[in-house]
């Protein structure tokens, strides 16, 4: 009790020290912006293939111009976990959701294992609608960390359980959730469940109030938000597992709503709800899949995922000049893949139609009787590499590795180049923006390098709310709610 008593009040007098040097723009809203695994370079990446495609493709003779992220730079942070220099998702956003260091793995829990309260969930106590949207699985690292606590992230279905307020002592703390991992809100029985037990969680939400939603269709009848549909709480999972990658996405969007669509629709939807309220909302965007493209070391993936990221930073921006009471910062949970960029062209990347993931899917789908041929004439010309020589078609065929042989062929001919299928240490580039004097103030405040746990913190003071509050509320429940550690689960980067 007295190491609790103790924490809290050093959280505080941490707090008050930074709280006295910084101008703090009072805000009705607030939105923070995750582009997850994403790094300089990635940013880089995009905005030099943007302005090839605008200004002749020519890259020597390159006219660069801004994308929207460009325009919004304030400072950098600092990502390192409390165990390990090199961070993971997890860690992270205990760090940027919560204000706490904490080891890899562990979601909402310090490193004793006791949870700790989110920025939404102190938001939510104090009278703030909430939400969560992602293109990862709802229950994945970054999005758990704000409305659940478990000791190990792969944890997937208590994660699930807490973030609908199934087993969360707090109840449900988010009134939108949008993204994937569907399978983990169905009971076993269902033939495409990812639970080991017969808890229903869509069926828990509908007797919450919340509208549900698993297809394309049902998001339709949203209306952009604008709809009696899109009346609070609701929960809209498109995918059983990570929402599809944007390069794939946009060439079937009949299938699933696009980040941008969902972001949107969440925006208009706490725009209506909070609309007579001395109280906004508090709303976390990640761009999940930047962060898995960089894992499969895949560029055409990790670049348009990352051209998404700044159509949603773009139109953020046009939202917050509409609602200047609303503040927006954004930053990655960490740099992933090592991505550099020597030697390199990425106009090849144009070629590309289709992730790793998805041809995976089409060469493990293929019941021919000619593999050769359906490399040749289907895979590779819609991976970017149509006119291999023969010399490589059959290295590729003998290797049956055929991921790791075509992002490295893909990546070769732009000139890309990757150290690790892993994270790395690098900082990470710190956006922001508000309208008129309280963009200033942000600017101010937020400009130079920080640690990422401040960011909360400075979310805190905006809002008017304490961290501190959640965690006491949290933690009068004890911790055997949260589970154990080094739970044996999926691989959280690319399935279930």
């Amino acid at each position: 009790m007295r190491s609790i008593i103790s924490s809290f009040f050093i959280s505080g007098l941490l707090i008050q020290r930074a709280a006295a040097g910084w101008l703090l723009p009072e805000g009705r809203s607030f939105i923070y912006i995750v582009p997850d695994g994403f790094g300089q370079a990635s940013q880089t990446m995009a905005r030099d293939y943007v302005s090839l495609l605008k200004n002749g493709e020519n890259p020597r003779a390159p006219v660069s111009i801004q994308l929207a992220a460009d325009t919004m730079v304030i400072g950098n942070v600092r990502t390192q976990a409390s165990d390990n220099l090199i961070t993971d998702s997890a860690a992270s956003a205990t760090a940027f959701g919560c204000g706490v260091k904490t080891y890899n793995n562990a979601i909402a829990v310090d490193d004793d294992g006791s949870p700790v309260g989110s920025i939404l969930e102190a938001a939510k106590l104090k009278g703030f609608k909430t939400g969560l949207v992602v293109t990862s699985t709802i229950n994945h690292a970054t999005p758990a960390c704000y409305a659940a606590h478990v000791k190990d992230r792969n944890s997937y279905a208590k994660i699930a359980e807490h973030e609908i307020g199934y087993s969360h002592p707090l109840g449900s703390v988010v009134d939108i959730l949008m993204g994937g991992g569907r399978c983990y809100f169905k009971p076993q029985s269902d033939p495409s469940s990812c639970r080991k037990d017969d808890v229903d969680l869509f069926a828990f939400a509908k007797g919450k109030g919340f509208r549900v939603m698993q297809d394309r269709a049902g998001f339709d009848e949203l209306n952009k938000g604008k709809s009696k549909a899109a009346d609070l709480p609701y929960i809209g999972l498109f995918n059983d597992d990570q929402m599809m990658y944007e390069i794939d996405r946009s060439r079937q969007p009949e299938q699933e709503p696009s980040l941008l669509e969902m972001v949107e629709t969440a925006l208009n939807s706490l725009d209506r709800a909070t609309k007579w309220s001395l109280k906004g909302y508090f709303l976390m965007i990640e761009a999940s899949r930047i962060d898995h493209a960089g894992h499969a070391n895949d560029p055409a993936a990790h670049l348009h995922d990352t051209i998404m990221y700044n159509d949603v930073m773009a139109f953020v921006r046009e939202w917050v000049d509409k609602h200047p009471d609303t503040l927006m910062l954004s930053a990655a949970d960490h740099e992933c893949g090592g991505l550099t960029l020597n030697g390199y062209n990425p106009i090849p990347l144009k070629d590309v139609s289709m992730s790793i993931e998805q041809v995976g899917r089409l060469w493990r789908a293929y019941n021919g009787t000619d593999r050769r041929r359906y490399l040749v004439e289907m895979i590779l010309p819609g991976y970017g590499l149509a006119g291999l020589s023969d010399s490589e078609i059959d290295a590729v065929l003998k290797n049956n590795n055929l991921g790791g042989d075509l992002t490295r062929l893909l990546s070769k001919k732009a000139g890309v180049n990757w150290s690790t299928g892993g994270h790395t240490a690098a900082d990470v580039t710190l956006y922001g923006y508000g309208n008129g004097w309280r963009g200033g103030n942000l600017k101010s405040d937020m400009a130079g390098n920080h640690d990422n746990t401040e960011l909360p913190k400075y979310i805190e003071g905006v809002l008017k709310v304490k961290l501190s509050d959640a965690t006491r509320a949290l933690q009068r429940h004890g911790t055997d709610w949260v589970g154990k550690r080094d739970v044996v689960g999926p691989n959280h980067i690319h399935s279930h």
